[in-house]
Parts: C-alpha cells; structure tokens; sequence
C-alpha cells in the first residue's frame, strides 16, 4: 500500500482507495445503482481530505440497505500514529464511540418511558432528584432537561471527578450544587456536558433501573443489535476503534469556547474518551458505541414511526409529538453557531442548512463529535448514519462532509 506524505495534523491518505474500503451487502434492486456510486464518490473525497483516519456510511431507502460501507484505517493511521504502526482497515462491522449521536438514543428511551407513565415532560426534576432544588433548579421540568433548557449549559460549582462518573450518588450531589447560568426555561442553550448525566439520574430514580438496561432488554436485545448502548463489557474495550484529533488546534477563543461548553479541548476530550473508563461507562450524551450500519438500523425505527421487526419501540403519535418543532430557529452552539431547529429532544432537519443536509426540513435525529450524524428522513423513506473516526477543527476541505450529506439528499428526492 502506498501513501501520501503526512502534513501536520493530516493522515497518510492511501493512493489505493478500493484497497481500504469494506463493502457490506448491499441491495440496489428498487434503486438506481448508479446514484449510490455519486453519494459513494463523495465519502471517497471527503477521505481524501486526510482529516478523517475512517469514514462509514449507512444508507437504508425503504427499508433495505443500499449503501453500507466503509473506507480508511480503524487503527495505525492517526496523525499521531508512528511511521511504522500496524495499519488495519476498517470494516463496516467495526464499533466506534459517536459522541452526541448518543442522545438521539437517550431520547428514544426517554419518549418510551413517557408513554409508560415512567415520568412526564412536565414534571419537575426534582420529584425524581429531590437534591436538585437549589438556586431555583426546583422550577426544572423534565422538558426543559430534554430541550436543553435547563439553564445549566456548562458545569459550575465544584470540578466534577471524571473517575466518579458512573457513581450515581456522586453525580447527584453534584448536579445539586450546580447553580443555573439562566432560569430554567427562558432560553435554549445545547448541554453538552451536563444532560447526559441529568438524564441518566432521572431515568435511574423513575424507574429503578439503568437506561443502559432498559435500552438493552426492551431494543436493543429484541432486535439483535450488538452494540449501540452506552459504553461496552470490559472485554469488548480493544474492539472499539479510537478516536483522533486532526487539523491544526483551534484558536484560543475558540478553544476556550468550546472547553467551556464540552469540558475540555479537542486535545483533552478525545484521549479520555479512548480510555477504558470512558469506553465502560453509562454516559448517555455521549459515549454510545455502534456503528454507521447499527446506527442506520436504529434510525429506521423512528423512520417506521416507532416499530421494526415486530417490536414497537414507540407510538407514532409519541413520536409526531417528539419531532415537532420546540423552539424558534437561531445560531446553536450544537453546529458550530449556525442556525437549526429542535424537537423535544431530537436534532431536526431543515430546507436550507441543517444537521442533516440541505432541504431535509422531515429529518429528525441527532449528531456527534466530530462529523457524525444518525438520522431518519421519512419524507425521503430514508434512514441514515454516517460515523468518521477524526474531530477536526476548522480545514480548507471542511465543506466535503456537508457536500456528502447533501448529495444523499440529492440521490433521493422526497417521495409523495
């Protein structure tokens, strides 16, 4: 194999494409073939970037899986990667972490304890969590938590020990001493860091179980998935492929920004997010391991109206009333400041811009750091997840990944 020289923060691009690249069966038989090549050439160049050590794409039209494939190395090609590193391809079946394409998950089992009367969006969090009352935190309802807002967009208080995370006792403690930088309710700003735990206590104290139990028995085990919850066994650690900063470092202000939102830099999340601790835990906004074709899987639930295989995950109407639209469109912190549009919960597309690619106002889903979106598109019968292994920051070829995203649109019109 033979490979490009490696720039400063860049992968060593292969000059054989098709021999890093894993196909999974494919069934184009309703479908023109040749429309799944243009969406295919455009992974490809967004590859070629070098931002992106591997890449997945899952595409399910109608049910049936029309693009499910991967390009790149899973181990060996990071831009920290030594010269001599053992470079293994990466497979369509091979598990990464999808970072904030977690909630998409969270929200799912959310919406179906709801429907069981578990809780109810406008309960207060403080029935469930009755430490969380301080500041005026007793006003923060269950809806506010899941619309992100609950006037705790950043960690105050005390710094939190990432080592205690999936000690419950200690997390509620601290989300109590957290003081709100808003009144809840009054604005929406994204929770990058603060919701995964808020959500896994409340869900914990409603129904006296694990979400990482309940998403597994009640979805994930009926269906068959292998991955797809929050973290994995022990064991399974050396299976997920890591993660890697790429491109140059951001700005300091921005920087600065972002450690704020997320708790840290690119150059201090990503490692910890590699590590088994993380891989291990219950971190239900950000550290569900799957894979682009479990996670296209998933989204054809929601594209189905809440039921596949026999399994009825959701009612329709649970789901219709999940995905309207929330709140009014403005700059989110979510998609580096541009504007988008939210459910209760959901991540929603729109006609122009979107997390989902332009003119995909029906999609509905959730993205992740960085460069990962799982969505379902019912408007376009289409379910769909795209998983890249490098979070870079700003580069001149930035504009390859949306470019992919709207040529799956492109591909497949919205149907009658």
């Amino acid at each position: 194999m033979s490979t490009t020289m490696k720039p400063e923060g860049r992968i060593r691009v292969s000059s054989d494409l098709d021999e890093i690249t894993d196909r999974a069966p494919e069934d184009h038989s309703d479908i023109d073939s040749q429309a799944v090549e243009r969406i295919w050439d455009n992974a490809r160049y967004w590859y070629q970037a070098g931002m992106q050590p591997a890449i997945q794409v899952c595409v399910r039209h109608r049910g049936k899986v029309v693009l499910n494939r991967a390009i790149g190395h899973a181990w060996g090609n990071g831009p920290a990667d030594p010269v001599d590193a053992e470079r293994v391809p990466v497979r369509t079946d091979t598990p990464f972490c999808v970072y904030s394409a977690a909630k998409a998950i969270t929200v799912t089992v959310a919406h179906m304890l709801i429907e069981r009367g578990n809780f109810a969006l406008e309960d207060r969090v403080c029935d469930y969590l009755p430490g969380y009352t301080s500041h005026g935190k007793d006003r923060t309802t269950i809806r506010h938590v899941l619309t992100h807002s609950a006037g705790i967009p950043f960690a105050t208080g005390p710094k939190p020990d990432l080592r205690r995370m999936d000690d419950s006792a200690y997390a509620r403690e601290m989300l109590s001493q957290m003081k709100p930088v808003y009144r809840p309710g009054l604005v929406h700003i994204y929770h990058g860091l603060t919701w995964g735990p808020l959500m896994r206590e409340i869900i914990s104290a409603a129904t006296g179980r694990s979400i990482r139990d309940i998403l597994h028995d009640e979805i994930l085990a009926p269906l068959r998935f292998r991955w797809t919850n929050f973290g994995v066994a022990e064991q399974d650690v050396a299976l997920v492929a890591p993660s890697h900063v790429t491109g140059k470092p951001l700005p300091a202000p921005i920087a600065k920004a972002f450690k704020l939102a997320i708790g840290g830099t690119p150059q201090q999340i990503i490692p910890l997010s590699n590590t088994p601790e993380f891989l291990t835990g219950v971190v239900p906004s950000s550290n569900t391991v799957s894979t682009a074709d479990e996670l296209s899987r998933f989204a054809e639930i929601l594209r189905r109206g809440g039921e596949l295989d026999g399994v009825r995950v959701l009612a329709p109407e649970t789901l219709h009333g999940a995905t309207r639209q929330a709140r009014r469109l403005r700059p989110d912190l979510a998609v580096g400041g541009a504007p988008m549009r939210w459910g209760t919960g959901y991540m929603l597309g729109s006609k122009r811009f979107g997390p989902f690619g332009r003119d995909a106002a029906g999609a509905f889903g959730h993205t992740g750091l960085t460069d990962i979106a799982v969505w379902a598109d019912p408007d376009r019968a289409l379910s769909v997840a795209v998983v890249s292994s490098g979070k870079p920051s700003g580069h001149p070829e930035a504009k390859r990944y949306p470019a992919l995203l709207d040529s799956i649109n492109r591909e497949f019109p919205v149907t009658p």
